[in-house]
């Protein structure tokens, strides 16, 4: 009987001739069929407006990001890339609002547009930092001796967001969220043309004709 005084598996990486293929068997490895295979992720990773300005608030607020152990910035940079209607206004009386006796030394951070509220009969003296203000809302601030600031400027006071409040604005008020909802008592807005006997008062709104809502 034959003896080996090596392994058989190195007998035959020492014998073996190598051919076309080896270099193929060496890279290819079993792949892993995963649940999530299609799944693709959906949230922006940067704003679909063409605005170089916001483009350089973005590029800005991502340096920021990366660099500093501060949420604020990620949260800040989040918002830089939404859509407007994920941005909604926000009135001078909602800011007013949550500014408290504790916080009114802080500056408010708003990635949005700010907006005057004539019902506010009196502003009282405030920092603002926002993407953009309305005419009016601009004057009121400055005439109570308050101040607004730009993102830029914001990132050079309070790079980290150190004494801030950042505040945003009501974003299902919109008339569209009213008729949202499928299905009976979602309380949802019907898209009706006229309330009165002779517009929708069938299925849906009597128990004799389907279902009551």
């Amino acid at each position: 009987a034959r003896t080996f005084s090596i392994s058989p598996s190195e007998f035959v990486r020492q014998h073996h001739q190598p051919d076309d293929n080896d270099q193929f068997r060496q890279t290819a490895k079993m792949g892993i069929d995963l649940d999530a295979h299609h799944v693709r992720s959906t949230h922006r990773k940067a704003p679909k407006s063409d605005n170089v300005y916001l483009k350089l608030l973005v590029k800005l607020y991502r340096f920021l990001a990366r660099r500093t152990e501060s949420s604020f910035n990620k949260v800040v940079l989040r918002r830089l890339f939404m859509s407007r209607i994920n941005r909604p206004p926000v009135s001078l009386s909602r800011i007013v609002a949550n500014v408290s006796e504790k916080s009114n030394n802080k500056t408010v951070v708003i990635i949005g547009t700010v907006t005057d509220d004539n019902r506010l009969l009196t502003v009282p003296k405030l920092s603002v930092a926002a993407l953009r203000f309305t005419a009016t809302a601009r004057a009121r601030i400055l005439a109570a001796g308050g101040e607004i600031l730009t993102l830029d400027q914001l990132a050079l006071r309070a790079p980290t967001g150190s004494n801030t409040l950042l505040l945003r604005g009501p974003k299902n008020a919109r008339e569209a969220v009213k008729h949202f909802g499928m299905g009976p008592h979602k309380h949802k807005k019907p898209k009706v043309e006229s309330k009165g006997r002779k517009f929708e008062k069938a299925r849906g709104r009597r128990a004799s004709r389907g279902f009551k809502v």
